[in-house]
């Protein structure tokens, strides 16, 4: 398999093959907890240490672990990422674990992690297999902080509502009311608004590839210049 760079790494995971948007994985608690953007940060940023530790230990025992026990293996290294996360953000914030609650352990089931353990840390050295944790978490992340955003705004009128849960007391005026005397939006609060939230993101994520690949192609076809043409002629003429 050939190597990727750095540059192709860093695109994959924050854009062409998006964990979210393009392999369209770890949806159930992207789309369960990303009411509001402190819910969608929390889990966003356990998700991308989590990413980064599993590809790490993956990547370093990756010629010591025989096939056949190589999944079971990935999926306890992953465990233990998952119960560290869980213990932070116990000690730390521990108001904001309570609200995420079960979907914080789900961690360890999410697909994009096992995902890119196996079909990347796997077979890549540590470096790159740091790289794409990191690079898969943060687009993960920036992906989850949209959603949240959208949702806030729309269902509840506000914007960064309860930040203090993350940054502390200081973060408490951080809430931004975007519209005043602002009737809630029920359907965007809830699953199904989250459902066309995403959908909406993946439409103008197409939408853009569309149109990149569209001025790719232009500038590939070479203009027809315009002119005259020698014409070459052989033989006698008479």
């Amino acid at each position: 398999m050939a190597t990727k760079t750095s540059l192709e790494i860093i695109k994959d995971g924050l854009w062409v093959n998006n964990p979210a948007l393009v392999q369209v994985l770890g949806l159930c608690p992207l789309l369960a907890v990303t009411g509001t953007v402190v819910n969608a940060i929390g889990l966003g940023v356990a998700t991308l240490l989590v990413l980064v530790g599993s590809n790490l230990s993956v990547s370093l025992i990756r010629n010591f672990v025989p096939d056949s026990v190589r999944l079971p293996a990935f999926v306890m290294i992953i465990a233990s990422f998952v119960t560290c996360a869980e213990l932070l953000m116990q000690a730390f914030t521990y108001e904001l674990y309570e609200i995420l609650g079960i979907f914080i352990p789900l961690i360890v089931t999410n697909c994009a992690i096992l995902g890119r353990a196996d079909a990347f840390a796997a077979r890549n050295s540590v470096l790159p297999s740091v790289l794409d944790g990191l690079m898969m978490g943060i687009g993960f992340l920036l992906v989850l902080i949209v959603l949240g955003g959208m949702r806030e705004v729309i269902g509840q009128g506000t914007l960064f509502t309860n930040m203090n849960l993350i940054f502390g007391p200081a973060a408490a005026d951080w809430t931004l009311h975007v519209f005043d005397n602002y009737a809630n939006v029920l359907f965007m609060v809830l699953p199904p608004g989250a459902f066309v939230g995403l959908g909406f993101i993946i439409a103008l994520k197409n939408a853009i590839d569309g149109q990149i690949k569209k001025r790719r192609d232009a500038r590939i076809v070479e203009p027809t210049i315009a002119g005259s043409k020698r014409v070459r002629v052989t033989g006698s003429v008479s």
